[in-house]
């Protein structure tokens, strides 16, 4: 993977980790079509970046992560994360032999297009406005959502807000505790993977992921540019996505969905 590649990866990541139309998918099939290898680099580096779009979360709500008055709101996302953490852990090995598997990502892409068409009808007469009405069991609630999200292509973004509009949250309210919840998951989720996690076990030549991004100096430079770009990106499109959701609700994002997704199959199934 050279460097234009990883930044069109990179640009894509920015764009979809937090809306609910899935990273996994986008970043799965642009690969595809870049002619990238499914090596474990590029399955570590599609992780690694999410780092970027963490940083873009913490500036666009600088006040909110800063107020250390605040701490309900620090309880609130150690609990909503523990399921996160404890299933991810548990079912690593499960979740990555399904990256690969192209039309099983492009299906769950398409069945939870189908469900955000309802979304809004489903869940109506919301009652919490703000991050403050929630609930540590609300929050914890949301956080077995978010744990749907483990099945490649169902989007963290989507589970985690509609997770909260089933609490009572109004759109806006349950997008924005999605964006907090994502950082303190998707932080460990990217700790664990350049850090923790043995890449390539069945290659015969296991590696952590900072032994891959340090192995050369263009890994190196893939890391840190592939970042920056995500969280520029990211950055420009929390703010995209409010006003959008705000405005149309989950009916756009859903017949995305769909669309994309039964594109893919095609394309997987017929030309793959």
């Amino acid at each position: 993977m050279d460097l234009i590649k990883a930044i069109i990866i990179a640009i894509i990541e920015g764009l979809t980790e937090y809306l609910p139309i899935s990273s996994t998918a986008h970043m799965g099939f642009a690969a595809s079509l870049l002619g990238l290898q499914d090596d474990e680099f590029l399955k570590m580096f599609q992780v690694s970046i999410q780092f970027g779009a963490i940083l873009s979360v913490v500036v666009a709500y600088w006040k909110k992560f800063f107020d250390l008055k605040n701490l309900q709101f620090y309880y609130k996302l150690a609990f909503a994360v523990v399921p996160a953490l404890v299933l991810g852990y548990l079912f690593d090995d499960k979740i990555e032999s399904v990256l690969g598997n192209q039309i099983a990502i492009s299906s769950v892409l398409v069945l939870g297009g189908v469900v955000l068409l309802f979304a809004d009808k489903w869940f109506k007469n919301p009652t919490i406005d703000d991050e403050k009405g929630i609930t540590i069991r609300k929050a914890i609630t949301i956080g077995f959502w978010q744990c749907l999200a483990m099945m490649p292509g169902t989007s963290r973004s989507a589970a985690s807000i509609i997770g909260g509009m089933s609490q009572g949250l109004t759109r806006k309210a349950a997008a924005e505790f999605s964006f907090f919840l994502a950082v303190p998951t998707m932080l460990a989720v990217t700790v664990y993977s350049v850090f923790l996690k043995t890449w390539g076990k069945e290659t015969g030549n296991p590696q952590k992921g900072y032994e891959m991004i340090m192995s050369s100096q263009d890994h190196i430079m893939i890391f840190i540019v592939g970042n920056i770009v995500a969280f520029i990106v990211a950055l420009i499109a929390i703010k995209a996505f409010i006003g959008v959701l705000n405005k149309y609700g989950f009916k756009p994002w859903g017949w995305y969905r769909i669309f994309v997704g039964i594109a893919l199959l095609i394309y997987f199934y017929f030309f793959k």
